[in-house]
C-alpha cells in the first residue's frame, strides 16, 4: 500500500514545480509627526567599598523617583527605572581598587512640557539622552494607510508584469506584509555632559523638538500568472 501510494503522489500533477510564478514587492510610507518623547536621567557614584556605591545610587533614585511620581500622567508621563549596576575598578597590578555605579530613570510620554518640566525638577539625577518616537495610537493610525499603499502597489505591480508577459490575470499565491519605523535624516543626539548638583536647583525645562517619522509597510509574496 505505502509504494501505491507514493507512486500515486509522484504522478499527481499538483506535486510538479509551480510555472509561471512571479515573485515581487511593494512598499506604502506615511510620514508622521513624532508624538512620543523618551528622556533618560542618570547618576554615577564611586567609592571604596560595593555597599556605599549602592546605597548612594539607591538614595538618588529614590528620590527622583519620588519626584517624577508627583507628575505621572498615563500615557502622558510614565515612570520607570532604567538599567542600576555597580562594577569594580582595578588598578595597574589587576587588584579591586573601588567601585563605580550607575543608575537610570526613564520619563516617557506624550506631554513634552510636563515630561522636561518634571526632569528640571529632579535634584539627584541629570538628563543624559532625550529621544523621540511614535506612540502605539499614532503609528496604528497611519499603519493602516502605509498598508492599503502597499497593497495598492502590489495588486498594480502583479497586473503590469501579467500583462507584459501576455496573461491576462494573475491569483495570489502567498503574501507577507511588515512594518517599521524610520527616522529620516540625523537621530537626536545623546547628552553627554551631567549638571552639576548645585545646579539643579536652577535648572530650567530643556528644550526639545519632535522631527517626523516614516512608517513603511512592505508587502512580498508571489503571484500565479494565468
Amino acid at each position: 500500500m505505502l509504494a501505491c501510494a507514493c507512486a500515486a503522489f509522484a504522478q499527481n500533477p499538483s506535486s510538479a514545480a509551480p510555472q509561471n510564478v512571479v515573485q515581487l514587492s511593494a512598499t506604502g510610507t506615511v510620514e508622521v509627526e513624532q508624538d512620543l518623547l523618551v528622556l533618560t536621567l542618570g547618576t554615577s557614584k564611586e567609592a571604596a567599598d560595593a555597599a556605599t556605591v549602592q546605597a548612594q545610587l539607591k538614595q538618588a533614585l529614590d528620590a527622583a523617583l519620588a519626584e517624577a511620581k508627583r507628575q505621572a500622567q498615563p500615557g502622558q508621563l510614565d515612570v520607570r527605572t532604567g538599567p542600576f549596576g555597580l562594577y569594580p575598578r582595578y588598578n595597574k597590578d589587576g587588584k579591586i581598587s573601588g567601585w563605580q555605579g550607575r543608575a537610570e530613570l526613564v520619563l516617557e510620554g506624550r506631554d513634552f512640557a510636563r515630561i522636561t518640566g518634571a526632569a528640571g525638577k529632579i535634584q539627584t539625577m541629570a538628563i543624559s539622552q532625550i529621544a523621540f518616537g511614535l506612540s502605539r495610537e499614532a503609528r496604528a493610525k497611519v499603519e493602516g494607510e502605509a498598508q492599503t499603499q502597499a497593497i495598492e502597489q502590489f495588486k498594480a505591480r502583479a497586473t503590469e508584469l501579467a500583462r507584459g508577459f501576455g496573461f491576462s490575470g494573475y491569483t495570489l499565491r502567498e503574501v507577507a506584509v511588515n512594518s517599521n519605523e524610520m527616522v529620516p535624516g540625523p537621530r537626536p543626539r545623546m547628552m553627554a555632559m551631567e549638571a552639576k548638583a548645585a545646579s539643579f536647583s536652577d535648572a530650567a525645562p530643556v528644550p526639545v523638538e519632535a522631527g517626523k517619522a516614516q512608517v513603511v509597510v512592505n508587502v512580498s509574496g508571489s503571484v500565479q500568472m494565468r
